[in-house]
């Protein structure tokens, strides 16, 4: 008896999306030479724009908020309930990675922020740590899933690290930022301190939270099917929303940059960002092996350790301190970086994994 198999068509979007997974690292790349080239729409699309609504309803428009909201509801999005289902299955992993995630920023930054005091800025260091600070104390990145699928990492691991760092993030970053705002000098421990209350009052809930909790929720409600068909054009509008993030914070602070070129501030800024990211993913890889977690869950953990979601970083940089745009350069630097770490690290797993 002749079978015919019927396979569904692939989706339009699958290849431009794989496209754009596969080279994104060089796609911030081209999004910071779009920045440094042509950096006045960029700079237009940060500012807060007034909208009427009526003739006495206003409200004000953030771009770079509204970007990282499509971000993150497409990470809720994702988030598959039978992952979610299996997660619940193995606590053990999750609250390790997410322990792991919390604890690198106590135990990294205090060693920077000392080592940065012996530095020639006039600060003392302290507007690079601070904003590594508002860096490190992010929730895990969204983009991590990434990393980890394709067998390298454990991707129901991958999720829940991601969704459970931004449902407790609320709680998580201002203490982060309280316990470490001491190592700043006092300018800066009265912007960051400001900068906590302003995370407890509404951004890790409104421009953190609340974005990913409503992509879970509508995946919950939509059909199979439908989602089935949302989720490729989905993560690729949630990519190139990403990227025009990434162009928006590079706009302010590369253009200011080039206004007034401080080429010790540019490498001060790479450098600490180098050394906090290498350490991240450092601290990460050294915990896995103490824990002894299985392969798969120790990529995912490892990537959770060195992967913060620099882009709500910068959104809260820009909204704390407008007037010091030249902050945004460490974390444009850490937000490369961790790219390109992560892909490497999870390169170098699978190449070790198809040869045993």
């Amino acid at each position: 008896m002749l079978t015919v198999t019927v396979t569904e068509p692939a989706h339009p979007m699958f290849r431009p999306l794989e496209f754009l997974r596969r080279r994104l690292g060089w796609a911030s790349c081209a999004a910071y030479t779009a920045a440094a080239v042509l950096p006045a729409p960029g700079l237009w699309l940060r500012r807060v724009h007034g909208v009427s609504v009526g003739a006495d309803l206003s409200f004000g428009m953030n771009t770079a908020q509204i970007l990282l909201a499509a971000v993150l509801f497409t990470a809720g999005l994702r988030s598959c309930p039978q992952a979610l289902t299996r997660i619940l299955r193995r606590p053990r992993v999750l609250l390790a990675g997410l322990v792991l995630h919390l604890t690198a920023p106590l135990l990294i930054i205090p060693g920077i922020a000392f080592a940065l005091r012996c530095s020639p800025d006039s600060d003392g260091g302290s507007g690079m740590t601070a904003a590594m600070i508002l860096t490190v104390a992010m929730p895990v990145a969204a983009g991590a899933t990434v990393w980890s699928g394709g067998g390298r990492g454990d991707e129901s691991t991958m999720l829940g690290l991601v969704l459970g760092s931004t449902l407790i993030s609320p709680l998580t970053i201002p203490a982060t930022i309280g316990a470490l705002t001491p190592l700043l000098s006092p300018d800066y421990a009265h912007v960051l301190a400001s900068a906590a209350q302003n995370v407890g009052g509404g951004f890790a809930l409104t421009g953190v939270l609340l974005p990913c909790v409503a992509g879970i929720v509508c995946r919950l409600l939509l059909p199979a099917p439908v989602s089935r068909a949302a989720l490729p054009t989905a993560a690729l509008g949630a990519l190139l929303a990403s990227l025009v993030l990434t162009y928006i914070n590079a706009s302010g602070a590369i253009g200011q940059f080039l206004t007034h070129p401080r080429p010790l501030l540019l490498v001060a800024g790479a450098g600490t960002a180098s050394l906090v990211c290498g350490l991240s993913f450092a601290w990460g890889r050294l915990a896995v092996r103490i824990l002894r977690l299985e392969a798969r869950a120790g990529t995912s953990v490892t990537l959770a350790c060195g992967m913060s979601n620099s882009s709500a970083g910068a959104v809260l940089i820009s909204t704390a301190m407008p007037d010091r745009p030249q902050i945004l350069l460490p974390v444009l630097a850490y937000s490369l970086l961790q790219k390109l770490l992560a892909n490497r690290f999870t390169r170098a797993r699978a190449e070790g994994t198809a040869a045993a």
